[in-house]
């Protein structure tokens, strides 16, 4: 985060790592009598927190020597060693934050949410961008680095594990590691976390003040939607994108007879989605390939119905027009399109790097309008576009509770370290969604015939009505 950077940029500049070695054990017990005299950890990180923010901070500081300071009622942030001090000054950005977090040299008590929604609030309204302390503000700062024994050698990486990919972005090796590192971290995971749908994308929440309505509900209800939307019936022929562990796929095939062709990058996925056709009794309806959507070259125009669910955002800005013109050509004269794909800002288009390093590297999203443009540029008509970015906010909440409910096993099965990135991941992408900083919608679009038919129904009504066929 910039304010972390701003504290730390004078001392991670000053002295080498070898020197900052030295001085961080040189006199391990020194007393501490920078600002106030006797002053804790916690008062002196707290002042230096006012000064950058202009005020107060939003969170509570407990350090590890025991002091305690900051507003009595705010969410308590936890260093529970120098080494937390330490990885911020070794990356004064948000990957040294994550880190701190991750490997348990931080931690927050109370609402990890509100915790983080307070400090992105703060600094919002102050426009805290690096360098905001004057000379002698960075001068105090490294000061008190040195003072509390924050300086030494780059701590070990936390225990998560991090994607390290290389070669052209998007390229298609590039893209299968790239899925590999997040959708393959086990089908085991995936289903202690999801519903047993196994859909892992946005949910469709039609009764959300019924307690007695929960994720499965909702997520039934996006994939019928989706079925709708896109006119199934028995026989038609669909082609999933990026079916992840064949949610779509098997009610497509089951509650419509539908034809369907599955696509994943992902190993793992092509394992569960045929092990869970052939459990169903829907091998006659269902085909799943292990491929890139490039390799999609057969039976152009023999679809009557195409979908990408939460897949587009892995395509990159760069490839997104060639994206879109394959999924015109896979798809005959009038049929549908539905992609259900997140959106962000111009910005701020990828997931940040937290998010780069530790969840999905290579993401791409972009405003809605420009998606749409893309879409339509490839000769395709965007008949219909619903947003659901709260029903996400919704969605994301009940994976973080099943999370929580479920953590000793969690922890067993993946480690506390990548139990603690999931933690995060799930949180700070609620937030997003809640706080409008990230988007997600349903764009149906339609290939029209050569005369400009599109054939849609008078009325999209039918659509909506989704306990008629339960």
């Amino acid at each position: 985060m910039s304010l972390f950077r701003t504290l730390t940029s004078r001392a991670s500049t000053s002295r080498t790592p070898a020197s900052r070695a030295s001085a961080s054990t040189s006199r391990p017990n020194a007393p501490l009598t920078s600002g106030g005299r006797n002053a804790g950890a916690a008062e002196r990180l707290t002042g230096l927190l006012g000064t950058v923010l202009g005020g107060p901070p939003p969170v509570r500081l407990r350090a590890w020597d025991g002091s305690e300071a900051g507003p009595a009622h705010a969410p308590v942030v936890v260093l529970r060693s120098r080494r937390a001090l330490r990885r911020l000054l070794w990356r004064p950005d948000e990957i040294g934050l994550a880190q701190a977090y991750i490997a348990g040299d931080l931690d927050i008590e109370g609402d990890l949410g509100a915790a983080l929604s307070g400090l992105w609030k703060a600094a919002r309204e102050t426009g805290v961008r690096p360098p905001t302390l004057s000379v002698a503000g960075r001068l105090r700062a490294a000061a008190t680095a040195v003072r509390l024994g924050a300086l030494g050698p780059r701590p070990p990486e936390p225990g998560a594990p991090r994607a390290r990919l290389s070669g052209e972005t998007h390229s298609t090796s590039r893209d299968r590691a790239a899925i590999s590192h997040h959708y393959d971290l086990s089908n085991d995971f995936y289903a202690l976390l999801l519903d047993e749908s196994m859909a892992y994308s946005c949910g469709y929440w039609t009764r959300p003040c019924d307690p007695d309505y929960g994720i499965a509900d909702a997520q039934r209800d996006k994939l019928e939607l989706i079925c709708r939307k896109l006119a199934l019936t028995p026989g038609a022929r669909l082609l999933d994108v990026g079916c992840g562990w064949g949610s779509l796929t098997l009610h497509a095939a089951r509650e419509f007879g539908a034809r369907v062709t599955a696509v994943t990058l992902s190993r793992e996925q092509r394992d569960a989605v045929e092990a869970r056709v052939r459990e169903a009794g829907l091998t006659d309806l269902v085909t799943v390939r292990l491929c890139h959507y490039r390799e999609l070259k057969g039976d152009p125009g023999g679809y009557d119905a195409v979908c990408a669910v939460e897949m587009g955002e892995h395509v990159g800005d760069a490839h997104y027009g060639e994206f879109a013109s394959l999924l015109h050509a896979m798809l005959r004269p009038h049929g549908r399109l539905l992609v259900q794909q997140m959106s962000r800002g111009a910005n701020a288009p990828g997931g940040g790097p937290f998010i780069e390093q530790y969840i999905a590297p290579d993401m791409h999203m972009r405003p809605l309008g420009d998606t749409v443009n893309l879409l339509e540029g490839a000769g395709l008509e965007v008949c219909a576009v619903e947003s659901l970015r709260e029903d996400y906010a919704r969605t994301i909440a009940a994976w973080h509770r099943t999370l929580e409910e479920r953590w000793e096993a969690f922890t067993a099965m993946v480690g506390d370290a990548t139990a603690r990135v999931w933690r995060l991941y799930l949180v700070g992408g609620g937030l997003a969604f809640a706080e409008r900083r990230m988007g997600v919608d349903q764009i149906l679009a339609v290939r029209p015939s050569p005369d400009g038919t599109a054939a849609l129904p008078a009325s999209l009504a039918g659509w909506y009505d989704l306990g008629a066929r339960r």
